[in-house]
């Protein structure tokens, strides 16, 4: 019952940060679907496309007439970046398109203390909120000559602080004067009053905690603004990174997949090969692919060091790994997705069975395996981060891990991006060689 108590309550955390989400994921949605409605309307005027697509009198259902729309991809591309951008205050955007930001400047408020013989006094605590990277001093005030004493604090942007404001007013915490208001608020231990720049509370112990608005851009360490990304990536080219230059890091980590994913490939088809052509093959692997399949990645680290150690070797084990079972997967699923009628078809021209494998078998198979094969390389430069966790000097997931221990977030989102667009030129070049090599895809 304590487990299920403990799961229910992490189940409830999760809801409510999906919750907190689910307002964001509308708006994304409201966002697509008006430029859809925006884009529809700008085409209307727009020199229409003729093309076979365009003469299909039925399309809804039809896969061959569901292709990528490139206005789509451009304005997704382009909000993706408008949203970064106004989130993190970007330079690149005009201050109009940026959502509010943090408080900076100079305010104050004003605490009422209540002695115990019933007196009441006020005082004004000046606030200075900076920027990050300009610390500065408490602002200088005059103490005045009240029971309550002003006071002043400094606090950088995004953050918060305790003043003790008590301490110099004549009549102390420790004499038995409270704080009993906040700019005209009455105020309790334990209680906060929100004010036009930010919030101050009280605290059990009877300290004011200031905490100034941090609006809704975020804070540099968790997301930086894209030019503070690219003046990262501008520096790393020239500089390097830990010894090694971008390129070097970005090579090995190429390698690394490549070598990964040619192992599997060649051991996997054949296999998978084998599996959809004979019984007892499929009979005796069956077993060991279907269970290898699902077995992540990421889990065979441990044993993939004890067994190769931490060098380059280990490293490609495990990419060899994550390619393996799907290409053998894919030329499986290719091999027994070849229709019987056209090897019937082979038989009775007095086709020979290595005719039949050579020109029915493996062309009407290949479909299935270039599939397979993107998907086991998105896989293998998916895992590739993780194979370089496994004590690596480089590469690119490397790079990634050693910035996250020095909290550089401009590092991180370079080395991503730069993953994902290296990822995504796989895939195109992939693409571009299932089309120059498998002409007959979809055509029967």
């Amino acid at each position: 019952m304590d487990l299920l108590g403990k799961l229910g309550g992490e189940l409830v955390g999760v809801l409510g940060t999906l919750w907190t989400i689910f307002p964001f994921l509308v708006g994304y949605v409201l966002v697509i679907l008006g430029t859809l409605a925006i884009w529809r309307g700008v085409r209307r005027f727009l020199r229409p496309k003729h093309d076979f697509g365009s003469l299909k009198t039925v399309t809804f259902g039809d896969e061959s007439s569901v292709t990528s729309n490139t206005a789509a991809s451009v304005i997704s591309i382009a909000l993706i970046f408008l949203a970064w951008g106004a989130f993190t205050g970007s330079r690149l955007l005009p201050g109009f398109l940026h959502v509010p930001g943090p408080f900076v400047g100079q305010t104050e408020f004003t605490y009422a203390i209540k002695t115990p013989d019933g007196t009441t006094a006020d005082a004004t605590v000046t606030v200075l909120v900076y920027p990050a990277g300009a610390p500065a001093d408490d602002p200088a005030v005059e103490a005045g000559t009240g029971i309550a004493r002003n006071d002043s604090v400094a606090i950088q942007e995004y953050r918060s602080s305790l003043l003790r404001a008590q301490d110099n007013d004549q009549v102390t915490k420790d004499d038995g004067a409270e704080i009993v208001g906040v700019d005209g608020k009455a105020i309790a231990p334990g209680d906060s009053v929100r004010l036009g720049w930010g919030r101050v509370a009280l605290t059990p112990k009877g300290t004011l905690n200031i905490e100034p608005s941090k609006g809704w851009q975020m804070e540099p360490i968790w997301l930086p603004a894209p030019e503070a990304v690219w003046a990262r990536f501008i520096e790393i080219s020239k500089e390097g990174y830990r010894n090694s230059t971008l390129a070097e890091h970005l090579g090995y980590s190429l390698f690394r997949v490549i070598v990964g994913f040619v192992l599997g490939a060649i051991i996997g088809i054949p296999l998978g090969y084998a599996m959809g052509l004979s019984d007892w093959f499929r009979g005796w692997f069956d077993p060991i692919v279907e269970f290898m399949r699902p077995v992540p990645p990421l889990a065979l680290i441990p044993l993939v060091i004890i067994w190769a150690g931490i060098g380059e070797t280990g490293k490609i084990i495990l990419l060899f790994l994550a390619a393996l079972w799907i290409m053998a997967i894919g030329a499986r699923s290719g091999v027994s997705g070849v229709r019987i009628s056209k090897v019937h078809a082979a038989y009775s021209l007095g086709a020979s069975k290595w005719q039949i494998m050579r020109h029915v078998i493996i062309p009407n198979s290949l479909p299935e395996i270039f599939t397979a094969a993107r998907v086991a390389m998105g896989v293998c430069w998916g895992t590739v981060v993780a194979a370089e966790l496994v004590a690596a000097e480089k590469g690119a997931g490397m790079m990634i891990m050693v910035a996250s221990k020095f909290q550089s977030t401009d590092i991180v989102l370079m080395g991503i991006i730069l993953i994902g667009l290296i990822g995504f030129g796989i895939d195109l070049l992939m693409r571009w060689a299932e089309r120059v090599l498998v002409p007959w895809k979809g055509k029967g």
